[in-house]
């Protein structure tokens, strides 16, 4: 008999009991003069594979010197420069930190070297999944209605009226997936023009009409500085069964903006559970990448099996958002060797120089992105964050760079303009269309992001273990049974057009979501 879904995804979810077979270091290049611990190694020890004895206890994850590196030498892993070595380093030393660290060095961009036309899969193969198809033909992955603030002062206004529809109110509209308050902390106290206004409205635009809403109210306060009425204006809003706005100040205060959103929500929830899901092409997909609570595993595991599902997913006509630009940084030239045109990679590499201007000019720098979980997890610089991080994306073409939480039509692999603070960067994927998000973690993120179904990829099998209700899936076994990157790639797609059709993620069990509304916000707070 044919497994269910719902046991296809509890299989998914159960630990391997197959034995570890891992090696206790990998060389992930032949250039590399490091090596990567695949579990905990002890002083005294020697992996055949290193070839020399461990000086010191090597954490899982972390790095061992595989050969002497000199003090300023290139400390290389996956082939390229993660850092430089601070002091002398022995074969068989650990290194990290304590004698790692940043430096500057060239790099080649090579725009377009590498870039190569794709080669899509005839629409009559391409895969499919269960979509929901809106009456102007945009495509959903889920079906909310949104209940969206132009400013802080209308959030708690906001929460009220979407907990009015939680539990039994829905019950008699089963094709709904929720009413989901969406509010932030901005909106006033900031210039009525500029940077910071525009990425704000090209934000909430972005939500207003993201095809997994079957309706949005909008609330405001009245007074603020980020007005209804001109974000009405620019962006064309018309009022009807799908889209409708509120002031509490002319509504007459909280309780009665309550009782007046309820109602407009109200009005909106017949025609919302009217949907039905119908095979659509996964061409309709797109797909945001995000990596969070990374590890040493990251950039070995579940992220190149993740970049090899987005080369799927490009062949089948979808498109794959990367971003987090501080998190490519050091990564940059191998996108721009992929960029389709030179205009492309030079678009990416501006946005570089603007956040080594940025965080120079707030007494930062681009290395204060490892976290201290990042750190603790085997990653030394952000040159080696970067370097996993952009395996995501895939070998296929860059096709363009896009502004934070602009529209991006597709199809392709492209990259957004974002900060690596991940609930901000996935805003502004979502607010560009993406409509399913996947988010590999080695540490073990917890979030969720509607009105986007969230999948959790785990680059190890321990944390899997330990946390298998937030995890979707396990590459842990790429490294503990040789399972190939192309093969738990399959299952990474695979499990994408099953969550596209509705199957719930891990994070919607858990009712996560709800918290992860966070625009970037930049600028003068006044």
């Amino acid at each position: 008999m044919a497994q269910t879904e719902t046991q296809l995804a509890e299989a998914e979810r159960t630990p391997s009991v197959q034995a570890v077979s891992a090696p206790a270091v990998v060389r992930l290049n032949p250039d590399d003069n490091v090596m990567v611990a695949c579990r905990r190694l002890t002083a005294g020890s020697e992996p055949s594979a290193l070839g020399v004895k461990c000086l010191d206890d090597i954490p899982s994850g972390h790095k061992v010197a595989a050969r002497a590196i000199a003090h300023g030498e290139a400390v290389r892993k996956y082939g390229q420069i993660i850092g430089f070595a601070t002091q002398d380093i022995d074969a068989g030393q650990h290194v990290h930190t304590h004698n790692c660290g940043m430096g500057d060095f060239e790099r080649d961009y090579a725009y377009g070297a590498e870039a190569r036309p794709t080669d899509y899969v005839p629409e009559a193969e391409r895969a499919t999944f269960q979509g929901i198809v809106r009456p102007d033909g945009r495509i959903a992955t889920r079906n909310y209605i949104g209940v969206l603030t132009t400013v802080n002062c209308s959030a708690t206004v906001a929460r009220a009226v979407a907990d009015s529809f939680r539990g039994p109110a829905l019950d008699a509209y089963p094709n709904v997936d929720g009413v989901v308050a969406f509010a932030h902390g901005t909106g006033c106290g900031m210039a009525g023009s500029g940077e910071g206004m525009e990425l704000l409205q090209r934000t909430l635009h972005g939500y207003l009409t993201h095809p997994n809403f079957a309706g949005v109210l909008l609330i405001g306060l009245g007074c603020e500085m980020n007005q209804i009425n001109r974000i009405v204006e620019r962006f064309g809003l018309e009022r009807g069964s799908s889209f409708d706005y509120m002031k509490i100040q002319e509504a007459g205060g909280t309780r009665a903006a309550v009782q007046d959103g309820v109602e407009r929500v109200q009005a909106m929830l017949p025609a919302a559970n009217e949907v039905k899901r119908q095979p659509v092409s996964a061409s309709h997909i797109k797909l945001a990448l995000q990596c969070g609570g990374s590890d040493g595993y990251s950039g070995i595991t579940a992220n190149p099996a993740l970049g090899a599902a987005v080369d799927k997913l490009v062949r089948h006509g979808g498109t794959a958002i990367l971003s987090e630009t501080p998190e490519i940084y050091g990564a940059e030239h191998l996108l721009t060797r992929r960029a389709a045109s030179r205009e492309v990679g030079e678009k990416l590499i501006e946005r570089i120089h603007w956040w080594e201007d940025y965080t120079a000019k707030n007494s930062g720098s681009m290395d204060n992105n490892p976290s201290p979980g990042n750190k603790e997890g085997g990653l030394t610089t952000i040159l080696e964050k970067s370097l996993g991080a952009a395996a995501k994306g895939g070998t296929t073409r860059l096709e363009n760079v896009h502004g934070y939480a602009e529209p991006i039509a597709g199809p392709g692999f492209v990259f957004m303009d974002s900060p690596g603070y991940d609930p901000c960067s996935i805003t502004g994927q979502i607010a560009s269309g993406a409509n399913i998000v996947c988010f590999t973690t080695g540490r073990g993120s917890v979030s969720g992001f509607k009105p986007s179904p969230s999948l959790k990829l785990c680059t190890n099998s321990t944390t899997y273990q330990r946390m298998s209700e937030d995890m979707d899936i396990n590459c842990g076994p790429v490294l503990d049974e040789g399972i190939s990157i192309e093969e738990m790639g399959d299952k990474i797609f695979d499990l994408i057009l099953r969550t596209a059709s509705g199957q719930q993620s891990c994070s919607e069990a858990l009712d996560f979501g709800d918290n992860e509304f966070v625009p970037w916000q930049i600028g003068a707070v006044m």
